[in-house]
């Protein structure tokens, strides 16, 4: 049984530990960092999975962009602690938490990844949306929370600071 809540404070440097065991070392030199570089996750969106123990399993972050003239939500880091690896917690998170945007009032959501993953929770490529160069075009991922939200949207991805 797992509890999903809210990232506090005191959870920020269990759950950047937890990126560092998850992810290649170098991460925050990826383009995305660039967009979050000084800026605060978004509050009561980004999400924590603790197990019956109250040990980290699962975290998810968002960060607030702008594209143009709009604003839209960037997801990740998304990762699971490799001993939970397997057990859906990874799609539990990615679903809940765009439940959570939609409700929000959020109307758009974008990462960079891996379609065929990413594509099962209903995103699909962008294009016209440009990230932070050396950023792979094709994997630039959007899903819409509201009817036509990604509809004339284009143009650089630029942080809210």
């Amino acid at each position: 049984m797992f509890e999903l809540r809210p990232e506090t404070e005191e959870d920020w440097w269990e759950v950047e530990a937890l990126y560092d065991l998850c992810f290649a070392p170098g991460r925050e030199a990826l383009s995305s960092y660039r967009l979050r570089d000084g800026v605060p996750p978004v509050r009561g969106l980004s999400l924590v999975a603790r197990d019956g123990n109250g040990i980290l399993a699962a975290a998810i972050r968002f960060w607030p962009v702008r594209i143009g003239a709009v604003q839209a939500l960037l997801l990740g880091p998304v990762a699971v602690h490799p001993t939970r690896q397997g057990e859906g917690l990874g799609g539990w998170l990615i679903r809940e938490s765009l439940d959570l945007a939609a409700r929000q009032g959020w109307d758009r959501v974008l990462l960079v990844g891996d379609a065929p993953y990413y594509g099962r929770f209903g995103f699909r490529r962008l294009v016209g949306v440009e990230m932070p160069p050396p950023t792979n075009p094709d994997r630039v991922l959007g899903i819409a929370l509201t009817p036509d939200a990604w509809q004339g949207v284009g143009g650089k991805v630029t942080r809210i600071a």
